[in-house]
């Protein structure tokens, strides 16, 4: 051992045999799978997640979380008045229409969120402080929906964006804090959701989730047999990691019956792909048909959709005249041009919103509608993107079986955490959980049906 290595573990004292580093290496793929233990003396080891009971599904409940990384021109979005008969803004007046299916909120953040532009990929997540040099993501609420209920539909989530920087922006995190990369073809989920391969692709994705099995067995056999060669506390984050291995197992049997099942059928033809990065609108309104037909089918419950308006030039939007790129827009200073472009932005943005709940309310299922069973969360991470704010966040949660038709506001200055949003949300699909991220409860005074 280097002696600088040495001198860095020469705080962490203990009387137990350490294992070996050779041991460790002897098969290094698998080694690598296996959770961090006190007994490789890893300075990093964090505390485990506490584990999630889920509640017995009564009826199927969607999550569909929309941030748009450059938000709306405050003014024009948030009501000036607060409770059920507060004036619509110029904004929600598109809304008119869907007003008793929506909360609006303001004075609502994510808890020590800055840094600007880097808050996005915190939408859902809230992990604090993501410009800071050696920041770390976590799970995002997307992908804690489906390590839970995942098994229950073909696709567990579906990651969706519309002009995303590939690589580094995504609203999706896995429990361990990495980035899930968008789906920006339209035509390429689609024929993931809708159109059957043929015999022999089918085949070969057996074997391949068949052989992912297999490496799961091979690790849980490995990790069994040092079980005897280490202290109670890694027996017990071993137990954990037994656990997780099974759940894991567990949705790739899952994934193996779903192979073998038909695609569903939809009357809509395969999309056709915006050529051009400047046909935003027309991507946006694709990806709102694509989650109304991956939720009328139930081929999944959980979506989450990235507008990168920051990496967005200059757009295309009907009845407008747009000569800048978005970004440059949203910096307008007060300007009058730049702020009427914005506006007409935005109100598309509205108009799309808008349809998108009306397509979902005009679906039927079981007696409701589809609208009533979907969770549409629309926000952004920059509360003003002409000052990178990211306090007093434009937020809209409709549907999902709440009563809405009201605005929520709570105090600009010293905001209300938005996380405490997301456990109601969590608790309306049916999940036992009391806290997410950097939340202190539920929502004060968002109710169920």
């Amino acid at each position: 051992m280097k002696p600088a290595i040495a001198q860095s573990m020469a705080p962490y004292i203990s009387t137990r045999r350490g294992l070996s580093r050779r041991h460790f290496l002897r098969g290094a793929g698998i080694a690598l799978t296996l959770p961090l233990l006190e007994s490789m003396h890893s300075v990093f080891a964090g505390p485990t997640a506490p584990e999630v009971t889920r509640a017995p599904e009564a009826v199927p409940r969607r999550v569909f979380a929309i941030c748009n990384n450059l938000g709306l021109v405050p003014d024009h979005f948030f009501p000036t008045a607060t409770g059920r008969d507060y004036p619509l803004s110029p904004y929600l007046e598109t809304l008119r229409e869907h007003r008793d299916h929506f909360t609006v909120f303001s004075g609502v953040s994510h808890p020590d969120v800055d840094g600007g532009h880097p808050a996005d990929n915190c939408f859902l997540t809230a992990a604090p402080h993501p410009g800071r040099g050696g920041f770390r993501n976590t799970i995002s609420l997307d992908q804690f929906i489906a390590e839970r209920i995942g098994h229950l539909t073909r696709f567990p989530s579906i990651n969706l964006g519309v002009n995303v920087e590939q690589g580094s922006r995504s609203l999706a995190w896995t429990s361990s804090g990495v980035l899930i990369p968008c789906e920006e073809k339209a035509s390429d989920v689609f024929r993931q959701l809708f159109m059957q391969g043929s015999p022999e692709e089918m085949r070969n994705q057996v074997r391949r989730l068949e052989l992912g099995q297999s490496i799961l067995d091979a690790v849980g056999d490995q990790a069994r047999s040092l079980q005897r060669q280490v202290g109670s506390h890694d027996r017990a984050r071993l137990d954990q990691y037994f656990t997780s291995v099974r759940e894991l197992e567990h949705r790739m049997r899952m994934s193996q019956e779903w192979e073998n099942k038909p695609k569903p059928q939809v009357k809509a033809p395969v999309p056709l792909d915006p050529a051009s990065p400047k046909e935003y609108m027309e991507k946006v309104r694709l990806m709102y048909d694509l989650a109304r037909l991956a939720f009328e089918t139930d081929s999944t419950r959980s979506i989450a959709l990235l507008l990168d308006s920051v990496n967005s030039p200059v757009i295309d939007v009907e009845g407008a005249h747009i000569t800048d790129g978005y970004h440059n827009l949203s910096h307008h200073g007060k300007t009058i041009e730049k702020l009427q472009q914005l506006h007409a932005i935005d109100q598309w943005h509205m108009r799309l919103l808008g349809n998108l709940f009306g397509e979902l309310a005009a679906v039927r299922e079981d007696g409701q509608t589809l609208l009533d069973r979907t969770m549409i969360l629309y926000g952004s991470n920059l509360g003003n993107a002409n000052t990178h704010v990211t306090t007093n966040l434009p937020t809209i949660l409709a549907g999902g079986g709440f009563c809405h038709g009201q605005h929520l506001g709570f105090d600009t200055e010293r905001n209300y955490p938005l996380p405490n949003l997301f456990v109601s949300m969590l608790q309306r699909m049916g999940l036992e959980v009391d806290k997410f991220a950097t939340s202190t409860g539920t929502m004060r005074g968002l109710e169920m049906v």
